[in-house]
């Protein structure tokens, strides 16, 4: 009875591990064709990626080309600008101070009314009100309280 018992034990293991082996065969048949099928679809992605940064690095070069082209245009702009700054900046300063001192002594010669007094109407400030000067003190006769003194 052992016997029998232990060849049923192993008819059954045998059928277990026949099943098994035979699942892991399906997927690994499986598994080939998925890695056929992105080795098909990956080669034509790399040389297209191969060819785009190919032109990526074309184009970067003429980006460089035309960068540094601006460059010395900057430089040379620069070098315009001061040349001109020193040759016309000079003159045209001492040109539009001779312009200015003319229209000065122009205008006080044809004032008629000499200029008002600046110190009659000065004030002193102080936290944030004016306070009359000494002399509209003693002309009102008030203090600055406005009270008689």
């Amino acid at each position: 009875m052992a016997g029998i018992l232990v060849a049923v034990f192993w008819a059954i293991l045998v059928s277990f591990l026949a099943v098994v082996l035979v699942r892991l065969a399906q997927t690994l048949r499986a598994t080939t064709a998925l890695v056929a099928d992105v080795t098909e679809q990956a080669v034509p992605l790399l040389a297209d990626a191969s060819a785009t940064l190919r032109s990526a690095q074309t184009q970067l070069d003429k980006v460089d080309a035309i960068a540094s082209d601006v460059q010395e245009v900057t430089s040379n702009a620069s070098a315009l600008s001061t040349t001109v700054a020193s040759t016309f900046g000079g003159p045209l300063v001492k040109v539009a101070a001779f312009g200015y001192g003319v229209r000065q002594a122009l205008g006080r010669r044809t004032a008629a009314e000499p200029e008002p007094d600046r110190r009659t109407s000065r004030r002193t400030v102080i936290v944030g009100r004016t306070v009359p000067s000494a002399r509209d003190k003693k002309r009102n006769g008030r203090s600055s309280r406005g009270q008689k003194d």
